[in-house]
């Protein structure tokens, strides 16, 4: 429904609406910090009063906390896209999907097929520059969180997620014989401690850490998963 006349606007449904202001303020948080996420700003970047923004998120510690989920869950998704479980199946560790085993063979950037083609698209994805806002992000998230409770709550539930989502594809690779692991839970979690830790530097020192740090979470997962150095590397070309 319009209104009528020039200049007319469209009226958005509620869930359409919430959507807009958490995406408006995750992309606040992402490219700028989540200090810089505001009522007033969110008003001021979709052309609304902050009256509406308040509407939906009468806390702005809410809206901070569901920005900051949005944001690692659209970039989690993009970097490793849930494993199916099997048909019948329930939990972490029976998620190989029928035909897993022909992503073995598949090491390219594209479509990971099965677990070693998807980590291999996952490190290659996370060691480019385009992951560095996301890595900030986390690092923004972990110190607010100390004094923001709400914001606590959505950080260890995506730290979860993002182990679950490794977890999942590891176990997988350990029923395709890709990987060999005992616990796959452990090793995702190590695998993600690996990946935050040399992030933890991101806004420091990038041009002493650059080469020492270049591909320790991958080393660390390659350990992890009794594969050999370098089996984790996507191939050239």
């Amino acid at each position: 429904m319009t209104s009528r006349g020039p200049g007319k606007r469209v009226r958005k449904t509620p869930v359409e609406r919430r959507h807009e202001i958490v995406t408006t303020a995750a992309r606040i948080g992402l490219t700028e910090g989540l200090e810089c996420i505001t009522l007033r700003r969110v008003a001021e970047e979709l052309g609304v009063q902050s009256g509406l923004v308040g509407h939906y998120f009468p806390a702005a510690d809410k809206l901070v906390a569901e920005a900051f989920t949005s944001a690692t869950m659209a970039e989690l998704d993009g970097l490793l896209p849930e494993w199916p479980a099997r048909p019948g199946t329930t939990g972490a560790q029976d998620g190989a999907e029928d035909g897993a085993q022909d992503g073995a063979e598949d090491p390219g950037g594209g479509a990971a097929r099965g677990p070693l083609g998807a980590l291999r698209r996952f490190f290659g994805l996370i060691s480019s520059d385009d992951f560095d806002d996301v890595s900030r992000l986390w690092l923004n998230a972990r110190h607010l969180s100390r004094y923001r409770p709400v914001l606590r709550e959505h950080v260890v539930e995506q730290e979860l997620l993002w182990c679950r989502r490794i977890e999942r594809v590891v176990a997988a690779g350990v029923e395709t014989a890709d990987f060999r692991c005992g616990d796959p839970w452990a090793a995702a979690v190590r695998i993600l401690v690996a990946i935050d830790g040399t992030s933890a530097y991101i806004n420091t020192s990038e041009e002493h850490r650059a080469g020492p740090l270049t591909g320790v979470a991958r080393a660390v997962a390659e350990t992890e998963l009794g594969l050999p150095a370098g089996a984790l590397e996507a191939a050239a070309g």
